[in-house]
């Protein structure tokens, strides 16, 4: 596992004062399983980059982790990614070799450490077993960075295979290097949840200490302190406490009301979704952006529905998704309806293409604007379901909630919301160029002036080139 900082600041040089590293040596750095090396491969005033190299011991981790299990073949333990992704080996790594730079300490040139430098980071490869690319952005861009991510394929000689959990992850972006190195402790774990260290009450104290200035206000603190902590209740609680403020506490009332009106105009529109899909007299029917399952029960219902199948970015909404449904304990024929699986909407899948109709609720919002045509393609000229239900917030009807700040939307994780004249506009282009037509309808009682909350287009594939 490969890990790369580089600036252009200048002199770039500083960054080396800063690592307590010299350019022209080599450092080796015992780890419990392995050595990690740093090392310059450029150094100027003009660029400096230092590079974190782990290498890591398969044979040496098995053993030492003591791990059994009753379903592993004999050589069950030596097969996995462990020596090769940036995991919790790559912050203890970071921990052993950068402390002081971390702790924010430079002796000999102490004016350094405050100073906001442009840095370049690449780090190779993360994975994301649980979120993949959405989960990633979320972590890394409220912290100021620009995100660019490379998937890669789980093996280039198969493409049918589709599309691994690991990604080639480059950020840039401004800060101290001493916030920076605090963000890849933290959120390289985060990401990859399988930490090869026990969890407990000093993991919070170190959660609290690298997250210093910046987990608080960041918009997934609930979601990085429960994955940090390997999802333990207790300590997640602990540490959400602690970075509690009173003043966080105003007004919880009305933004439970807020919540309640939220919750029941999403009732609203998954029953008008629920009524296009019969009207669409579709036997097979795919929810793309499935979430938790709310859907996914509700045409279960519905013995018009022949195959039902549930698509998420997130594992664990997946897992959601099927206790609600109670997949466990369902019956065989019932079960043989439906199914969950994990998928990206901006990757091809063959795995969605034969269904009759296909459900977006309120899903493109949460895509990054130049996705958008990767999706269109995804949907529209791949997968060619017969009928696309899709829904997304209408933007002027934001106005109406009291609670809202002017220019906010809806939700943290939302990357735009349209008027209904952009949403239209979209709908009738991609309708166009992929041989369907367009309808638009409104979901929740439109007001003069602003529409609707949300607003719909039902897609439907022209029989004359299909």
């Amino acid at each position: 596992m490969l890990l790369k900082i580089s600036t252009t600041h200048k002199p770039a040089t500083d960054l080396s004062h800063l690592l307590h590293k010299h350019p022209d040596k080599l450092q080796v750095i015992e780890l419990s399983n392995g050595v990690a090396h740093v090392f310059y491969p450029e150094a100027s005033e003009a660029k400096c980059t230092a590079v974190l190299l782990l290498d890591i011991d398969p044979v040496g981790l098995v053993r030492n982790s003591g791990k059994q299990g009753e379903h592993a073949f004999s050589l069950g333990h030596y097969v996995n990614d462990r020596p090769y992704v940036a995991s919790s080996f790559m912050s203890v790594a970071l921990s052993k070799a950068f402390s002081t730079a971390m702790n924010g300490t430079c002796t000999k040139r102490p004016e350094l450490v405050d100073i906001v430098m442009p840095f370049e980071v690449e780090l190779a490869v993360l994975p994301a077993p649980k979120g993949g690319e959405v989960l990633i952005r979320g972590m890394f861009e409220p912290l100021g960075y620009t995100v660019d991510l490379v998937r890669h394929a789980l093996d280039s000689h198969f493409p049918d295979w589709g599309m691994s959990k690991y990604f080639t992850l480059k950020l840039t972006g401004k800060c101290r290097l001493k916030d920076l190195l605090s963000h890849l402790y933290v959120l390289i774990p985060t990401l990859d949840t399988e930490k090869h260290y026990w969890v407990g009450q000093h993991e919070v104290q170190k959660l609290l200490d690298k997250g210093k200035g910046w987990l608080k206000d960041h918009p997934e603190k609930e979601a990085i302190t429960s994955r940090y902590l390997k999802g333990f209740a207790g300590l997640t609680r602990s540490a959400l406490n602690q970075l509690q403020d009173d003043d966080e506490l105003i007004e919880p009332l009305e933004e439970s009301q807020t919540d309640i009106l939220k919750e029941t105009l999403h009732f609203k529109r998954l029953k008008v979704v629920l009524e296009e899909a019969i009207q669409s007299q579709a036997k097979t029917i795919v929810d793309l952006g499935c979430g938790e399952g709310k859907l996914l029960k509700m045409l279960l219902k519905e013995k018009q529905f022949e195959r039902i199948l549930g698509v998420d970015v997130s594992f664990r909404e997946l897992e959601k998704a099927s206790n609600r449904l109670r997949m466990d304990d369902m019956a065989p024929k019932q079960k043989e309806r439906i199914n969950l699986m994990q998928g990206a909407l901006t990757y091809r899948d063959k795995r969605l293409q034969g269904y009759d109709a296909a459900a977006l609720v309120e899903v493109i919002e949460h895509l990054d604007p130049n996705r958008l045509k990767a999706f269109e393609r995804v949907v529209f000229e791949f997968a060619q379901p017969a009928t696309v239900i899709l829904t997304t917030p209408n933007r002027e009807y934001n106005d109406l909630f009291e609670n809202m700040k002017e220019g906010a939307m809806r939700h943290a994780d939302h990357r735009f919301e349209w008027t209904r004249s952009e949403f239209e506009k979209w709908a009738i282009q991609v309708a166009e160029r992929n041989g369907y037509t367009a309808v638009f309808k409104p979901i929740g009682e439109e007001v003069d002036n602003v529409g609707a909350p949300s607003q719909m287009a039902i897609f439907k594939l022209t029989t004359n080139e299909h």
